[in-house]
């Protein structure tokens, strides 16, 4: 999860800059209200602390690993080689760009969700409110080819259910991609202490079902006609897994 920032001055510029996402430095000074001095000396703290990041005179929250998302892993394919890693404000575009990609012939309708929440705010990460959500991405190359996201309600009572998704680009799927992305977003919800994870996919989806029935997933309910992809209503399959 976001780190505490205890001291107040420190803790009101980082919450800024998380909510926005990215924001000119000047603009956020004089928006808080501070004087230069003051400001810059607590920018390079944060910056220190690996909170903050500053390109091209904006600060963007250094996302790296504010939710404990671990180091980078790189792994080598007869096909191809990949990396995955905590995703970070930068790839948004990339990210946005995969899971509307994989995501076009309205397979899975949450991540399109996902994906147009990502647009609007253009926020990679959002922590607090009525739910918080975080990304690891698979690259090539450099370049975001796959994701997997958990999004977990801010609700006591739910504090220990999750929502998953993960999605390949069509011409990088059975690779093990999806597999390792699975297994990160997995590990990552078990050390933050979710006991069970959800996915919703439409049961037109079945090369999704079978994916996640082979990694020991089983399916929870069945919502009848709950989806309208192409006019027609599918029925909405819920897959569970117990951590």
């Amino acid at each position: 999860m976001i780190r505490e920032v205890e001291h107040k001055d420190r803790r009101d510029i980082y919450e800024y800059v998380q909510d926005r996402g990215r924001v000119a430095y000047e603009a956020a000074r004089e928006d808080l209200g501070f004087d230069p001095t003051q400001f810059g000396h607590h920018i390079t703290i944060l910056k220190r602390d690996g909170l903050l990041r500053e390109e091209g005179g904006e600060l963007v929250p250094g996302v790296e690993d504010d939710f404990g998302g671990g180091a980078e892993e790189e792994f080598a394919g007869e096909a191809v080689s990949f990396n995955i890693r905590p995703a970070r404000q930068p790839d948004l575009s990339g990210l946005l760009g995969v899971i509307r990609d994989a995501v076009e012939d309205g397979n899975d309708v949450v991540a399109e969700n996902i994906a147009d929440i990502l647009d609007e705010e253009q926020v990679l990460y959002q922590q607090g409110g009525v739910k918080s959500r975080v990304f690891f991405v698979a690259t090539v190359n450099g370049d975001v080819i796959g994701w997997v996201n958990i999004s977990h309600p801010e609700l006591e009572k739910l504090s220990h259910t999750a929502e998953l998704t993960v999605g390949v680009l069509p011409e990088y799927r059975r690779n093990g991609i999806g597999s390792h992305l699975l297994e990160r977003g997995l590990e990552w919800a078990a050390d933050e202490g979710y006991e069970r994870i959800y996915n919703s996919v439409p049961s037109t989806n079945e090369e999704a079902i079978a994916f996640l029935e082979a990694h020991g997933w089983e399916e929870e309910a069945t919502r009848e006609g709950h989806y309208r992809i192409d006019g027609e209503y599918v029925d909405e399959v819920m897959m569970a897994v117990t951590l």
